[in-house]
């Protein structure tokens, strides 16, 4: 199963493509999509939407995952987030692509197994699980590689618990 897993932002919106057989998970790819702060907002959200369009096509993962919003950081911040959100979301639903959302804490929780883990933390495990070495990693691909992490286990878990009750 192959898992996009993406970390929206309007300047920069992270994403990692994982590879999910069994229980062992390989990146495939990561880094990021840069919007320029001197273009328009409806043009950036046009670039991301097309980019994250073109990952879809390029990888065809089975499902995307997106860190969810977080609530307590700047309203204008929030607004930003949420547009970048729409235009990746409105790029994986024309391509028929599932959607998942998590909660920051959660995705720290499944990588690192607390949910306040700091940033650092949260690529040297993502780093470690991916078996990635010495990769530099951004940290919104970290964060992107960590939301797929966290949907291909959790998305393992489901299979597992429906396959125990049958």
């Amino acid at each position: 199963m192959i898992v996009l897993g993406i970390d929206p932002g309007m300047a920069e919106t992270g994403f990692g493509v994982v590879a999910a057989d069994g229980g062992r998970l390989r990146a495939v790819a990561h880094g990021g999509v840069a919007t320029s702060a001197r273009e328009t907002p409806e043009r950036r959200l046009c670039e991301l939407q097309a980019a994250v369009a073109a990952l879809v096509r390029e990888h065809a993962p089975a499902s995307a995952a997106l860190e969810d919003l977080y609530i307590g950081a700047n309203p204008r911040t929030i607004l930003s987030v949420g547009q970048a959100r729409g235009a990746i979301l409105a790029a994986c639903g024309s391509a028929g692509v599932a959607v998942a959302g998590y909660a920051p804490a959660e995705i720290k929780s499944a990588v690192c197994g607390f949910g306040r883990a700091d940033k650092g933390q949260v690529t040297r495990m993502v780093t470690a699980i991916l078996g990635l070495g010495d990769a530099r990693l951004s940290e919104h691909a970290a964060d992107a590689l960590a939301a797929a992490v966290c949907h291909a286990q959790r998305s393992r878990t489901a299979g597992l618990r429906a396959g125990a009750a049958r």
